[in-house]
């Protein structure tokens, strides 16, 4: 079984501070810590369910957080930024058997998280066919273009229950519940227990279950927080500006969605 990792930083537990995400600051070495434990706990977990090769995207800022040595030496670790419209999931085909994701977050706008967001500080809000979007959902539709089920998710309460909507026979981990500006979180161990165990019952259970239907039709508006950013993204091909502050783009091709994202957000 050849199986994909995508990991951010702002889902692990603990991380409640942008100073917590940010490589320069000194609160981060610490999240950056239990990024690593908990991208490793899945890698691990994936290997007891019979995984022979493990692909992981570093997702988080930089693209340059995980501590590569602790990662077992089955895994090929993706760092940095490649430009593809595929991003989080960059290197993502048909070969693969599984998507994972680790350490997600809630959508710009929801109060799930203190550091929910969408890619970028610059949207107050994304959605997809009138649904708010994360970051996984984004993605997750990108798997389906290469028919890659989305079978495991670690992150915020929210992000798992988004999921679970768009996914039904996903299984999720919620370590941390946002609540204003705090979060409440499980203890950093248990998380990486829970994700190792949580991530071999998933890859043992029928994963084509955990498939997306992917729609006919893509309706995409995006929320800026600054309308001049709303009006230089209308000049995208294809996008129209909806009010001073959002631009809608319809397509029936889900990569030229990507292709969107990856030059407006």
């Amino acid at each position: 079984m050849k199986v994909y990792i995508s990991a951010d930083l702002e889902g692990v537990t603990g991380a409640t501070h942008w100073d917590e995400t940010e490589k320069l600051k000194p609160d981060y070495s610490e999240f950056r810590e239990q990024m690593t434990a908990e991208v490793t706990a899945a890698c691990e977990g994936a290997l007891q369910a019979g995984s022979t090769e493990i692909w992981v995207k570093d997702a988080h800022s930089t693209a340059r957080n995980l501590i590569a040595s602790r990662l077992p030496r089955e895994v090929r670790l993706i760092r940095g930024w490649s430009g593809h419209p595929f991003s989080m999931v960059q290197e993502l085909d048909e070969n693969f058997q599984a998507l994972l994701m680790i350490g997600y977050h809630s959508w710009a706008g929801s109060a799930a998280n203190p550091l929910a967001h969408t890619v970028s500080g610059k949207i107050a809000g994304l959605k997809i066919n009138g649904c708010n979007a994360s970051e996984l959902h984004m993605y997750a539709y990108a798997a389906a273009l290469v028919n890659v089920p989305l079978v495991f998710v670690s992150g915020d309460k929210g992000i798992c229950e988004e999921a679970t909507l768009l996914v039904p026979n996903i299984s999720t981990l919620a370590v941390k519940q946002g609540s204003g500006n705090a979060t409440v979180n499980i203890h950093p161990h248990l998380a990486v227990e829970r994700i190792r165990d949580g991530v071999q019952a998933a890859l043992q259970r029928d994963v084509s279950k955990c498939r997306l239907p992917r729609p006919e039709h893509f309706t995409v508006d995006i929320t800026y927080k600054d309308h001049a950013m709303a009006r230089k993204a209308s000049f995208f091909p294809g996008a129209v500006s909806t009010d001073p502050h959002t631009i809608q783009f319809k397509s029936n091709d889900y990569f030229e969605v990507l292709r969107l994202f990856a030059f407006v957000l």
